[in-house]
């Protein structure tokens, strides 16, 4: 489609005023919206972002401009809770990291990806 990719370097991060403590952030992204890369339909997801900081913490504009990309964008449910996690860590470089998709049901099927990472 003709937005380009979204990828690690649309995300600004700042520094984590305690990175030695372990605390987990949740960011729930309700309004997901990507383009189903065989029929072209829209697809809805809640996407949620749960992430133990290490010395960086991702700036929350940025990561909506980042997400926004995703809408005009064919690309599979997998695929999308994948590549969020790896932007996300490239950026951020947590010690931990899950990225959750909850699908909306298309054809009477609902799909939730649950993508880890930890270091």
């Amino acid at each position: 489609m003709s937005d380009p990719s979204p990828n690690h370097a649309d995300f600004e991060v700042v520094d984590n005023q305690y990175p030695d403590r372990d605390y987990d952030v949740k960011i729930s992204i309700p309004e997901f919206t990507c383009v189903c890369p065989r029929t072209g339909q829209p697809d809805f997801a809640i996407i949620e972002i749960i992430y133990i900081p290490n010395k960086l913490i991702v700036e929350l504009k940025s990561l909506k401009l980042y997400i926004q990309q995703f809408r005009n964008l064919g690309i599979f449910h997998e695929n999308v809770t994948n590549k969020i996690l790896d932007d996300f860590r490239l950026a951020c470089e947590p010690r931990k990291i899950d990225v959750i998709g909850h699908f909306n049901p298309r054809g009477g099927i609902s799909t939730v990806v649950k993508a880890h990472w930890q270091e």
